[in-house]
């Protein structure tokens, strides 16, 4: 498996992954408080976590994205585009204070911190890291995600080992959840709608990131594999135990307190981390898109983003989630239709595309191979390809290059 491929799919888990996920809140409020039917919804969320993961990756480094921009003008109409923009920009901030309350309500309840303490200390590293280059920044992104899915794999295992529960009770105590959703059919589309809305924009930046497109596929179907894996393990672990958790802001770190204070205090650190990944990475997209190609006014933005997230991250985090991710996942289904539409629309185009771009790293490691020989036909060839291009002739030509020079042992 290429090493890229697994980069770009723990990045975007960790997009996806935040604070309400690896908390269990989100979890708690759109499925579970349905009962029993609840986990059949849950795997439809996971079906659609693969579907869109592929699509929205893709999409991104088909139109070599820096921002949500970059693909929204190629993939719809002036209007739709600037309702989505103005939608995603929206979106992003709002998710981002709510993430960064769930950093101030996650320490609380297992610290016994201020809230306002925990909300501070994510807004200052949300500042700090955004001075490290994109590499590096991925590499955050990802770092966490495989110790989250080793924790929540255990608290299943140790919920479920040599017990059994009583489904029917749990399915009544589950009911007794509100719940902001009519039905479990528009819970699933309406909570995959928020879950697009919170990770499209930075997905489309970490497809834009890699000139491979097959690469970019695989990340995307990999990452969503794995989000996938973690609903379904942290929803059938929280019905196990419906009953100690349903009024709980984190119930996951209930579940990970009974195991253990000490394995608690780590969960509650991994948690933090990746609210953090989330926080960051609503809000470094949202600076971006807002600076243009300005890194200077990327940075100021950012600064000025996490100053107004951290003041309105006060309104509480469980009531943030269910008064705003509805509201947010409904707006976010003119997306999904946007993205469906485009990406069979753009399908024979990227198939293309990837044949061009693979052609071309080949050419390009001809060249630069002293021991191959690379004719004027070889340029020419080389330089077709770049004018056949879905991206900009020079922008491609540069981006191959830099590719090889940088990557000279990579298999194609």
């Amino acid at each position: 498996m290429n090493k890229v491929s697994i980069k770009i799919a723990l990045a975007y888990v960790g997009v996806i992954v935040g604070a309400g996920l690896s908390s269990g809140q989100d979890i708690l409020q759109y499925f579970l408080s349905f009962g029993k039917i609840g986990m059949i919804g849950i795997v439809l969320l996971g079906i659609m976590n693969i579907l869109f993961g592929r699509i929205i990756v893709t999409l991104g480094c088909y139109y070599q994205s820096d921002n949500h921009q970059d693909v929204l003008t190629q993939i719809s109409s002036p209007l739709i585009n600037k309702v989505i923009d103005f939608t995603l920009i929206l979106s992003n901030f709002i998710i981002g204070f709510v993430m960064i309350a769930g950093a101030g309500a996650n320490l609380k309840q297992q610290v016994g911190l201020p809230a306002w303490v925990g909300a501070l200390v994510c807004s200052i590293l949300i500042i700090l890291i955004s001075y490290l280059d994109f590499d590096k920044i991925t590499g955050v992104l990802g770092i966490f995600t495989p110790v989250l899915i080793l924790m929540i794999f255990g608290i299943a295992v140790l919920t479920f080992w040599g017990k059994s529960y009583d489904f029917n009770q749990l399915d009544a105590t589950a009911k007794s959840i509100k719940s902001s959703m009519p039905n479990i059919g528009f819970s699933v589309i309406n909570y995959y709608a928020l879950c697009a809305m919170t990770g499209v924009s930075m997905a489309f930046v970490l497809g834009g990131s890699v000139v491979r497109i097959g690469v970019a596929e695989k990340g995307g179907t990999i990452g969503g594999v794995i989000i996938g894996i973690i609903i379904g393990t942290v929803a059938a672990t929280l019905f196990a135990k419906i009953d100690i958790i349903k009024d709980a802001e984190i119930p996951m770190l209930v579940l990970a307190n009974n195991i253990s204070p000490i394995f608690a205090y780590f969960y509650t650190f991994t948690i933090f981390a990746l609210i953090f990944n989330t926080a960051f990475s609503l809000d470094y997209a949202l600076a971006k898109r807002l600076a243009g190609n300005s890194k200077k006014r990327t940075k100021v933005f950012l600064i000025g983003i996490v100053i107004a997230s951290y003041a309105l991250s006060f309104l509480g985090f469980r009531e943030l989630i269910s008064i705003m991710y509805p509201i947010l996942g409904y707006i976010g289904i003119i997306l999904l239709i946007v993205l469906v539409v485009a990406w069979l629309k753009e399908k024979e185009n990227i198939r293309e595309e990837k044949f061009i771009r693979r052609r071309m790293i080949k050419l390009y490691k001809r060249k630069t191979d002293e021991n191959l020989e690379y004719t004027q036909n070889h340029k020419k060839e080389f330089n077709k390809l770049g004018e056949k291009s879905s991206v900009d002739t020079k922008e491609i030509k540069e981006t191959v290059k830099e590719f090889v020079d940088k990557n000279s042992k990579t298999d194609n």
